[in-house]
């Protein structure tokens, strides 16, 4: 169909974080496949799905991001669409509601962009600003953490159905997962609002699909980071840390007053990764929470190490139940 037409433009902005002085935005410049996220019919899941994944990016496109008090930020979209806005700037957290959320907006600055601009060129964007008072943050992987996914079947094929076969309205969420996230936003006091960032391996095509997943199921609303394509089919140098761990450190070294609870699964590389984080940042890490899966080898994997880890508090929990109890006892929730 696309050797007949070429879609509108859209920016996407992906709901980012920063602080007081820094601004710090990503995105990305595509062109419009008008994706409904509302259609449930087994095909038009699949199409969608497919325009998902099958993305045309906008390379190299002038970017401005309009800020509250009408100052300018400009950046380009790098050869697959992305872009990144890092900026100093003073006072940005006056421009935050009391949640810590500012607004903005992105538009492309040649808006001789053919055939056209979506939306009168003001796309919506948002960057999270923790207030002084927040007692921690939250970092949580998304898969088999809080949305049933099947990282550990053979082959990752539940994975892949699901992905590509369910809509995001389809998908189920864990039991007790929103509300236990719910509490530890509202801390200790049960009027705060402590961070939650989500963390996945999955690529930034799903972002939107992610999102509508946290929003329908009633999370706490916090930035989504994740990847792209280019990384996950890169190949990595021995040394190199996983994407996942790349973010978490970022977000401890962007508020290196503030402490962290972080929130996997015990199928995958979660338990390695927060293990060593903690490892390198023994007084930032409140506790480790692990929802445990139905896989004997890999929870006796886990099992093992953490029975030689010491040094923060790391539960293999069953139920969001467990959970909750845990963190109500160390007076991480009210």
């Amino acid at each position: 169909m696309k050797l007949f037409k070429k879609e509108p433009v859209q920016i996407i902005a992906f709901q980012s974080y920063g602080t007081d002085t820094h601004f710090y935005l990503r995105g990305r410049a595509l062109q419009d496949e008008s994706i409904d996220l509302e259609q449930q019919g087994f095909f038009s899941v699949l199409i969608n799905s497919w325009k998902r994944l099958e993305s045309d990016e906008i390379k190299n496109a002038s970017i401005v991001v309009k800020l509250p008090d009408g100052s300018f930020l400009e950046t380009t979209s790098d050869t697959h669409g992305y872009f990144k806005m890092k900026a100093n700037v003073k006072g940005l957290k006056a421009m935050a509601n009391v949640e810590g959320w500012l607004a903005c907006e992105v538009a492309f600055q040649d808006v001789a962009i053919k055939p056209g601009i979506q939306k009168e060129n003001r796309f919506p964007a948002e960057i999270l600003i923790p207030s002084n008072s927040v007692e921690f943050g939250v970092a949580s992987d998304i898969d088999d953490t809080i949305l049933h996914t099947g990282v550990v079947s053979t082959l990752k094929w539940r994975v892949l159905y699901n992905t590509l076969f369910k809509s995001a309205k389809m998908r189920l969420p864990l039991d007790g997962a929103a509300d236990f996230y719910h509490l530890l936003h509202r801390g200790k006091s049960g009027e705060n609002a402590n961070p939650i960032f989500y963390v996945s391996h999955s690529p930034w095509n799903l972002y939107r699909y992610l999102e509508l997943f946290l929003k329908q199921n009633n999370f706490p609303k916090g930035p989504i980071l994740l990847r792209s394509f280019k990384d996950i089919l890169k190949k990595k140098a021995p040394d190199e840390k996983p994407q996942k761990q790349k973010e978490i450190l970022d977000l401890l070294k962007t508020y290196p007053n503030l402490p962290f609870i972080l929130i996997g699964d015990s199928g995958e590389h979660d338990p390695d990764i927060y293990i060593e984080i903690a490892t390198l940042f023994p007084e930032r890490i409140k506790a480790i929470y692990l929802r445990s899966v139905k896989h004997k080898k890999k929870m006796l994997r886990v099992k093992g190490l953490l029975e030689n880890y010491k040094t923060t508090p790391a539960l293999l929990v069953e139920s969001s139940v467990q959970a909750i109890t845990h963190a109500r006892e160390n007076g991480f929730i009210a």
